[in-house]
């Protein structure tokens, strides 16, 4: 998810990066305030006191960033956020990394904003830099890093096992659930919210590194749980699913899989709709083939609750005039659509936008009986 600013040609692609030397600076954090989790998780704030420029200096450990402001009148419109990381290994500092805004709309987001977060891999050093957009930066302008702990172990008890058809129109996917992947329950609000039947999947992009293990995808989805709730100050991980790079379908948002669980993920469109993101930055980076055959299955799935056709089209009401349809206006979508479809962002990137066709191709196909070959092996 992200909106506003510029994308970086390498935003999340920590592999491919253009490395100088960079001496951090022996300089105090300013005030920083430490949060933790169970599963040894954290999150640093850091102010940006001088407004526009945090110098490179060691920090606590941490694997993902971004960068939050409290004013919900301002945001960093027409501007721009730089990062720049030091690997934890090699000691090695990357080139500048150009972070993209997210903005959610309803309960979730109360107030202020907060750039998408990018994941760095294990890093102990940072530098920002921050150009103000026409209306100047917004109050509270903080860096958060985050560190998402050991969590707790996968085990197939926390998976729920593929199902077949039952009343609906597809099969389930196997799905890893919050268990699986080490969420924090605590972390969350308790009171979970519910919207009518699903009619739209938005396909996302979380702009995290690309190549990474399959078995490090619980951790990127922790870090991103503690930004979204510790961060941001969401209700919950924004998210009702995410893909790995080798197709493996995880549960977001708490409430029940297989229930309208009411999202954060798409300004506007949160209603009636379910968001999956895909993990990595498929901005340059073609997908793996798993990734859009678990989005396709899980669309197939999760559209067949509702009677909807993957292939069809179906309309939403807008409840936001940040999104690309002024609030009251009723647009009409794919079955399967993009966040870009609904709001003025790349997301979900411009190497897996074009699949998405062929995924909603796919998705019929399951909701019509056909056999579908079996994953790509990890």
């Amino acid at each position: 998810m992200g909106i506003s600013l510029p994308v970086a040609a390498l935003a999340g692609c920590t592999a491919v990066l253009l490395l100088q030397p960079v001496t951090a600076a022996a300089v105090t954090d300013p005030a920083p305030q430490r949060r933790t989790s169970a599963g040894g998780g954290s999150v640093t704030s850091l102010p940006l006191t001088a407004g526009r420029a945090l110098a490179p200096r060691t920090t606590k450990p941490f694997e993902l960033l971004g960068v939050g402001w409290d004013d919900p009148a301002r945001s960093l419109a027409g501007g721009s956020v730089r990062v720049r990381t030091r690997d934890a290994g090699t000691h090695v500092w990357s080139g500048w990394h150009e972070l993209e805004a997210d903005g959610e709309d309803g309960p979730d987001h109360p107030g202020g904003g907060a750039t998408a977060p990018l994941w760095t891999g294990p890093s102990d050093g940072v530098a920002v830099q921050v150009t103000p957009g026409p209306a100047g930066l917004p109050a509270g302008l903080r860096l958060e890093l985050v560190d998402p702990g050991h969590g707790a172990a996968p085990a197939t008890t926390r998976t729920l096992p593929a199902e077949s058809p039952d009343g609906h129109q597809a099969p389930r996917p196997a799905i890893v659930t919050r268990a699986g992947w080490g969420a924090d329950e605590s972390l969350r609000d308790p009171e979970l919210g519910y919207t009518g039947p699903v009619r739209v999947v938005f396909v996302h992009h979380t702009v995290t590194a690309t190549e990474y293990a399959c078995s490090d995808a619980p951790r990127v989805i922790r870090a991103i749980y503690q930004y979204h709730v510790q961060s941001n100050g969401w209700r919950d991980i924004g998210y009702n699913f995410l893909v790995d790079r080798c197709g493996t379908v995880y549960e977001g948002r708490a409430g029940g899989a297989e229930l309208p669980v009411h999202g954060a993920h798409t300004l506007g469109f949160n209603t009636d709709s379910a968001g999956v993101a895909a993990l990595g930055t498929f901005v340059t980076d073609t997908p793996p083939p798993p990734v859009p055959d678990g989005l396709a299955r899980l669309a197939a799935w999760k559209l067949g609750l509702a009677g909807q056709a993957a292939a069809g089209r179906t309309q939403l009401v807008s409840s936001s005039d940040g999104s690309r349809y002024p609030k009251g206006t009723t647009a009409t979508f794919e079955a399967v659509s993009g966040h870009r479809d609904a709001f003025n962002t790349e997301c979900p990137g411009a190497t897996l936008y074009p699949l998405l066709p062929a995924i909603r191709t796919q998705a019929a196909l399951l909701q019509s009986g056909a056999r579908w070959p079996a994953p790509t092996a990890r």
